[in-house]
């Protein structure tokens, strides 16, 4: 079982540190190279630039919560469940994704979705 893990490429657990402004300040966001990975890949299903993703996440965190509290931590979280989700969709009948997709999407973005069969 341990080769499944040790066997990752090193540089995907290698930190980086990313600088972006988010309600005008500049901040500094610190995680490991597979979850900017992610990122990017959220935001340009979004359209979106990755900075612009964060910052969109950070603004609807802070509206709902008040305030972002680990906002890296937060960030992580949001690309696992990102993948479990994709994950999930996938492996699902064309009828599940379908009602999956509904219940997950406020139903102004659902139409903007492409149920893949």
């Amino acid at each position: 079982m341990c080769g499944i893990y040790i066997n990752t490429d090193p540089i995907l657990y290698e930190s980086r540190t990313r600088s972006l402004r988010i309600h005008g300040v500049i901040t500094s966001i610190r995680m490991e190279n597979a979850f900017w990975n992610v990122l990017q890949e959220i935001a340009e299903r979004e359209g979106k630039t990755t900075n612009q993703l964060i910052a969109t996440l950070h603004e609807e965190l802070t509206e709902q919560r008040g305030e972002a509290g680990n906002f890296a931590s937060f960030l992580r979280v949001c690309c696992l469940r990102y993948q479990a989700m994709n994950g999930a969709m996938n492996e699902a009948t064309p009828e599940h994704r379908a009602v999956a997709a509904k219940a997950l999407v406020p139903a102004p973005q659902l139409a903007a979705l492409k149920v893949v069969q």
